[in-house]
């Protein structure tokens, strides 16, 4: 009887502890889906202004820049359209059993994709930034268009083949629902090896490729910082067009993703989770990072808010059409955002870069430099 009692009063305990913690998590449910929507619709409504700029001709940017601007802008716009979405629609639509569920394999699927869609394109934005300021004469036959669409096509199409194995309920690895994040995750401890193998040719290439390119361009500066003041040619300024950028960039990037991959690593290895509010960050940081980048990737772009400016007013117009004097003023604008030698298009591909990179690496003095710095 005594061994009776010794077994059942654990287990009471032990229900008791899982019914408090689901009244907890039940408690903070709206609290997280508040957060999750608000997210959301900031993401949207950035990337949505971000490509009605993108999608037209914009001063000191290349077409291979646009390119790769618009698979970034595509990735982000996923968070706010898709994953936010499905997610959302697990936790209200359905209770999550114990046992394999197809919907939630494939909500985790999309999940893994655009996460590993938008670190791809990240390093590889970073690396056309690379190749245009180090390289610039040779920028064109380097990075051609082909190029250029085969780094954003395997951006798009290796994280797809490498996760396909998540959308099977019976296949190589688990998927649960966590009412901690309202996220459908896997469970990588269920694959230890395949959870390290994501983590090898996902997150760990392609912060080498980030830290590698932005760290480069930011001695690069520095030295030229150095150079500038020795001529007394008020550089100066210069080297806050690369902290504005470059410094910013990586630590978002960095303090948005590793986190999650910390919880991950830690899930995989040692099979127990983490406090509620801690996976929940962790989980839905990421996609915060969608509306960063609108931020760091374009709205501290000088040519970019011209050309934003440019585009309500054009909006204006087309909903007050009777303006003639706000006609007159917007191609004036028109005319000022566009600098003249723009109009020579070899040049335009060899030395336009993302986030207007010329500005970093200036070897020409002030007065006779073509790069002009944009100020934020």
């Amino acid at each position: 009887m005594s061994s009776i009692n010794n077994v059942s009063i654990p287990s009471t305990d032990v229900d008791l502890n899982v019914m408090d913690l689901q009244r907890t998590l039940e408690a903070h449910r709206p609290i997280k889906i508040g957060i999750i929507s608000v997210l959301g619709v900031m993401i949207t409504l950035g990337n949505i202004a971000v490509v009605m700029v993108i999608t037209s001709a914009v001063s000191g940017w290349s077409k291979n820049s646009r390119y790769f601007l618009l698979s970034l802008t595509g990735a982000d716009s996923a968070f706010g359209l898709l994953i936010m979405p499905l997610n959302l629609c697990v936790s209200f639509m359905k209770e999550y059993n114990g046992g394999p569920d197809p919907f939630c394999h494939v909500v985790a699927f999309f999940n893994a994709t655009i996460y590993s869609t938008c670190m791809y394109t990240l390093a590889t934005i970073s690396l056309e930034r690379y190749i245009a300021v180090f390289y610039p004469l040779k920028y064109s036959s380097v990075l051609t268009r082909r190029r250029a669409l085969f780094l954003i096509a395997f951006a798009w199409v290796f994280p797809p083949v490498l996760l396909v194995p998540i959308s099977f309920p019976a296949g190589i690895i688990e998927v649960r629902f966590s009412r901690a994040s309202l996220v459908c995750n896997p469970l990588y401890s269920s694959n230890v090896s395949y959870s390290l193998t994501l983590t090898c040719f996902i997150f760990f290439p392609c912060s080498a490729i980030m830290t590698f390119c932005n760290l480069r361009l930011w001695i690069a500066a520095k030295r030229q910082r150095l150079k500038l003041r020795r001529h007394s040619w008020g550089g100066g300024y210069r080297p806050k067009v690369a902290l504005r950028v470059l410094l910013p960039v990586m630590t978002v990037y960095y303090t948005c993703w590793t986190p999650c991959m910390v919880i991950m690593l830690y899930n995989a290895i040692s099979g127990s989770g983490v406090p509620e509010w801690i996976e929940f960050i962790a989980v839905w940081l990421p996609t915060s990072n969608g509306f960063l980048n609108c931020i760091f990737y374009f709205w501290i772009n000088r040519s970019f808010r011209r050309k934003f400016h440019l585009v309500l007013q054009r909006l204006c117009l087309g909903l007050c059409p009777g303006s003639d004097s706000d006609s007159s003023c917007v191609n004036s604008v028109e005319s000022s955002v566009v600098p003249g030698w723009y109009g020579n298009h070899s040049l335009h591909e060899r030395f336009s870069s993302v986030s207007s990179t010329c500005t970093l690496l200036t070897l020409m003095p002030p007065q006779t430099n073509k790069c002009e710095p944009e100020p934020a």
